[in-house]
């Protein structure tokens, strides 16, 4: 069985990546963004295969994304890339100002062959401020976050209970985390999941 950078490499190099479903290449649950560094990596020293920034350009299946360092990547996505923006969806759906999160295996010239892409995604921790039936006012470090509800995508995660699209158990000043979409150059956030201790 091939390694999924055996995979990648060839997928980058024109081999058969088509039959590659994206779940063979690995995770796109959002939780995965935020995963440890590979174990190669030395403490403190940058991840080679992971790439954050956002999006200058776009040309074919290639993102020219600028980095918080101010360092440009170029990720390349291949027939096996996973893409996330609030759920899974096409390369359609990456735009020039989006945010990125990207993570697949380095090339010999320096382009990243992503496996996973997650756009303009967050994982914010805050105090609900208010709550509408479409809405949750979030306190994140003494900054508010306007959380949108999205029909038949946002979900709350209360303790240990399965997901649940019922998000009338959250109350006003409870603690939660929340991963969702930024909508860029904006202070708004549509949910993925809510997760409440409680």
């Amino acid at each position: 069985m091939r390694s999924r950078r055996d995979v990648l490499r060839s997928a980058v190099l024109g081999g058969g990546a088509s039959v590659v479903a994206a779940t063979t290449m690995g995770s796109l649950g959002p939780e995965a963004a935020f995963a440890a560094t590979a174990q190669k990596v030395e403490p403190g020293a940058p991840d080679p295969d992971f790439a954050e920034g956002r999006i200058r350009s776009i040309k074919d299946n290639t993102l020219l994304v600028l980095g918080s360092n101010m360092v440009f990547h170029t990720i390349r996505v291949v027939d096996g890339t996973s893409l996330w923006k609030l759920g899974p969806v096409g390369f359609e759906q990456a735009k020039p100002g989006d945010g990125l999160y990207a993570r697949g295996v380095r090339m010999p010239d320096g382009m990243l062959a992503a496996e996973s892409v997650w756009l303009n995604i967050v994982n914010i921790k805050g105090h609900i401020r208010n709550i509408s039936d479409k809405t949750l006012h979030l306190d994140h470090n003494g900054h508010e976050v306007l959380c949108h509800v999205v029909p038949g995508r946002s979900v709350a995660v209360h303790s240990e209970s399965p997901p649940t699209a019922d998000l009338s158990m959250l109350k006003v000043s409870q603690h939660v985390q929340i991963l969702g979409a930024w909508r860029p150059d904006t202070n708004e956030v549509d949910i993925a999941t809510v997760f409440s201790p409680h």
